[in-house]
């Protein structure tokens, strides 16, 4: 007998989100051990926000939130609400029930000078790491490092020279500006909008574009982000942030850092073996002599450095294309880096159902 076409909304409901999140669905593995690193972090929190006024929304629901957003490549924090209010998976992942209300979008903007001010993108990062269900999947010996440009928030056109006032852009919705026989640097030139963006070509024949400059720390066993830093772009910014990476690494014991032939430096490698860090990094001979001898290359540890950090480009495309960081929608070096930890620390929870999953 063929069913009727029944239109009607039912006035209340009987069953609860927890019943209708599947019992093997991945969010719930990831929201247990967010849930527990949120709690850890609860002390933190409480010193961010005043004991007097009204409530504000809980910090852990905003995370939570946040982190939802990387997961599904949801474009805005306004896209993210209108979702948020229909979705019972993201209702059942933030905290929320099924008849609370949802928050304006502007609640992320006057709350993110508070959790940016307090480092919780950072300390997000550590307490996900520190879970003691992450500690079997992670090396302690084997790292590796790379960096890649996040494109700023900001027009070419607003590329101006520092010195004097050019005035406006011409009319119209997409002023026009000629460059032509313009001597464009960094020196004399600043962005009117994102003055700390810098520009920079990432490679021969590559147009100049108005970037940043993501850094990623990972360890070799599981590929996780164990570190992450943002600078402004430059020719020596990779090399500088890495090091001070590893200089940050908890304990001094024997490590070795996998990295590109851009690291083939004299001042990197001597900063690594400074550090206690054997440079496992990869040999640039053309037209020069690399700074790595035979006696590295030869044994087999340098060949399993070389193939592991290669999957750093695997994170590094994850955070820029699923979580949206390939151009930022910040400005500032402290907003974008913000944005940038809390995206590895959401590549690192994407993975762990299937890394949890494999362990015996």
């Amino acid at each position: 007998m063929r069913g009727r076409d029944q239109q009607s909304g039912g006035l209340f409901s009987y069953v609860d989100l927890e019943a209708r999140v599947p019992a093997d669905h991945p969010l719930r593995l990831i929201r247990t051990i967010v849930d527990d690193a949120l709690r850890g972090l609860s002390g933190e929190f409480g010193a961010l926000y005043s004991h007097l006024g009204r409530p504000s929304i809980a910090p852990e629901r905003l995370l939570r939130a946040l982190l939802l957003q990387a997961f599904y490549s949801v474009r805005s924090e306004r896209l993210l609400m209108e979702q948020l209010d229909y979705n019972l998976l993201y209702r059942w992942f933030v905290g929320l029930g099924i008849d609370d209300p949802v928050w304006h979008p502007t609640a992320f903007t006057t709350n993110r000078d508070r959790l940016l001010e307090g480092e919780v993108a950072a300390r997000l990062l550590a307490a996900v790491l520190s879970h003691p269900r992450l500690k079997a999947l992670l090396s302690r010996e084997h790292f590796s490092v790379d960096g890649t440009l996040v494109e700023a928030w900001a027009s070419i056109k607003s590329f101006r020279p520092k010195d004097r006032d050019e005035g406006p852009p011409t009319g119209g919705r997409n002023g026009s500006r000629d460059f032509h026989g313009e001597r464009r640097t960094n020196d004399s030139h600043a962005s009117s909008t994102d003055p700390q963006a810098r520009l920079l070509r990432k490679g021969p024949g590559k147009e100049a574009r108005l970037s940043f400059m993501g850094h990623l720390l990972m360890e070799n066993r599981s590929g996780l982000v164990v570190g992450t830093r943002l600078t402004q772009a430059s020719g020596r910014a990779e090399r500088e942030a890495a090091l001070r990476l590893i200089e940050e690494m908890p304990g001094r014991h024997r490590i070795t850092i996998g990295a590109d032939r851009a690291y083939d430096s004299t001042g990197f490698v001597a900063g690594l073996r400074q550090l206690n860090a054997t440079p496992h990094v990869a040999q640039n001979t053309s037209g020069r002599t690399s700074r790595i001898d035979r006696r590295t290359v030869r044994h087999q540890g340098y060949l399993a450095s070389q193939r592991a950090r290669k999957r750093i480009e695997e994170a590094f495309a994850w955070v820029k294309t699923i979580a949206g960081q390939a151009k930022t929608n910040f400005r500032g070096t402290a907003r974008v880096g913000w944005a940038f930890t809390l995206a590895a620390a959401a590549y690192n929870l994407i993975r762990l159902p299937k890394l949890l999953g494999a362990m015996p």
